[in-house]
């Protein structure tokens, strides 16, 4: 099954082609320099970049991987969650091939794209350790902090078990990074500057703390780090600063590590899987697999150029769609319309 991705769903504007589980090309136009002089993603001028982008990024895709639009089987596009504006080029786009082409359109949720990045197979990369389903997923990212029962690769499949009141990880450390004057993209900064700082230096409180719930919350912490810095000024030499980051990320990568492993025990389940942006942070891949290991239980993170934005996790999801001709409540996708379930909450919300 051959199937081209599309992502827009923020500030990267993605193309690839998958025969799954291997991926045959894979481009990614980031927009992450036009953001960073206002310290975030501006919707309108993403989705500004988004026009001026998709056509070439989708035919780079298509010429590395030796296609053409006729050779695909399925066109899959990312269709929820992310910026209105941004969604609405790569649907448009995706709905403009598929009726020209008389292909099918599969609309896929963009989480459970980033649940199913660690099975996509890079030719130039060993092969990935791939999870068996069930199991626990974390998607932590710039927009997203939710933990998942994972028993399928289909959205009726996954549950969410809790997620984020307010701010995501990758939001947090976004802010806080401005609030040191720090830059835009804050969790690689954050990240290098920790390594080497004393993450017990600063004693800021775990948010949501409780074992008994899997929710998270971060808009607290960074006003923890607001006020510490209201208090002590911004750090006056390298040291304060890589101790803030680091005291900082300890509470983050904790909390997210500690929630996950609770989820895997409530579910009795043995394997958690983190992604997103956010699992590319080496503190938190060697805290979440040391502490995995001490419980008997074992982590997988996706390679780290499937953890960000990417079209290949997409245009992998929709392989299994594709495979049937129709989504998993049995409805054809023989024509350019998104009919896909969402992601089940658990105890109520929306269900497939």
């Amino acid at each position: 099954m051959l199937v081209l991705g599309i992502e827009s769903s923020c500030d990267e504007t993605a193309a690839a082609v998958v025969r799954r589980p291997m991926v045959l090309s894979d481009i990614v136009h980031s927009q992450v320099d036009m953001h960073a002089e206002f310290g975030g993603v501006v919707p309108e001028l993403a989705a500004r970049d988004h026009l001026k982008n998709i056509r070439p990024v989708v035919s780079q895709a298509l010429g590395h991987a030796g296609v053409t639009l006729s050779d695909l089987d399925a066109i899959a596009v990312t269709n929820r969650p992310g910026l209105s504006g941004a969604l609405l080029i790569g649907t448009q786009m995706a709905h403009a091939m598929a009726w020209s082409a008389n292909k099918p359109l599969i609309g896929v949720d963009h989480l459970v794209g980033h649940l199913l990045a660690p099975f996509l197979h890079f030719p130039e990369l060993s092969p990935p350790s791939s999870p068996d389903f069930p199991f626990i997923g974390v998607v932590a990212s710039g927009g997203h902090t939710a933990l998942y029962r994972v028993d399928g690769p289909y959205a009726s499949l996954m549950t969410e078990l809790g997620a984020t009141r307010d701010d995501a990880a990758g939001e947090a450390y976004d802010k806080v990074a401005k609030l040191m004057g720090l830059g835009y993209p804050g969790g690689p900064v954050i990240d290098a500057l920790a390594q080497q700082g004393d993450p017990s230096a600063i004693d800021f409180k775990k948010p949501l703390p409780q074992k008994d719930s899997l929710e998270f919350s971060f808009s607290g912490l960074k006003t923890q780090v607001a006020r510490w810095i209201a208090k002590e000024g911004l750090p006056k030499n390298d040291q304060t600063l890589r101790d803030l980051c680091a005291s900082f990320q300890r509470c983050v990568v904790e909390t997210l590590i500690e929630k996950a492993i609770a989820a895997a025990e409530l579910e009795q389940l043995s394997t958690i899987v983190l992604c997103g942006g956010v699992s590319a942070n080496k503190t938190l891949r060697a805290l979440g697999k040391s502490s995995c290991e001490q419980r008997g239980l074992t982590l997988i993170v996706p390679h780290i150029r499937a953890c960000t934005d990417n079209a290949a996790m997409i245009a992998y999801a929709g392989c299994f769609l594709a495979d049937q001709g129709a989504d998993d409540r049995g409805q054809l996708t023989i024509s350019p319309r998104s009919i896909v379930p969402r992601l089940t909450r658990k105890g109520g919300g929306l269900r497939a």
